[in-house]
């Protein structure tokens, strides 16, 4: 079993930045690859970006440039840095772990860009 827990959403304005913090506890050493999904009102849940226990890195195209994910194996915690935040990036994120027996996943932090 793995236990995720987000911090780091909010409130911000059209430009602004954030930085999602993801900290895995329990089984971790079974995870294979982290990242983030997120589901904005009305839309399907997408994968914004993940990082394997190498630290390859692959991110959706609506934010490749923008936001840059990155782990800190020591903390087992992933970040999500989000520069140039836009009103489409509005949603709630969720941190997921990969692992040889499935995925789990956090319980999803509020973003919402508006001026």
């Amino acid at each position: 079993q793995v236990q995720l827990v987000e911090s780091g959403g909010g409130l911000v304005q059209p430009g602004g930045s954030l930085r999602l913090s993801c900290a895995a506890s329990g089984s971790v050493f079974s995870i294979i690859a982290m990242g983030w999904h997120r589901r904005a009102p009305g839309k399907e849940r997408e994968l914004v970006a993940r990082i394997t226990s190498g630290g390859s890195a692959a991110y959706a195209d609506s934010v490749t440039g923008r936001f840059t994910i990155s782990r800190d194996n020591a903390k087992n915690t992933v970040y999500l840095q989000m520069n140039g935040l836009k009103p489409m990036d509005t949603a709630v994120y969720y941190c997921y772990a990969t692992t040889a027996v499935g995925n789990y996943w956090g319980q999803g932090i509020q973003v919402t860009v508006s001026s």
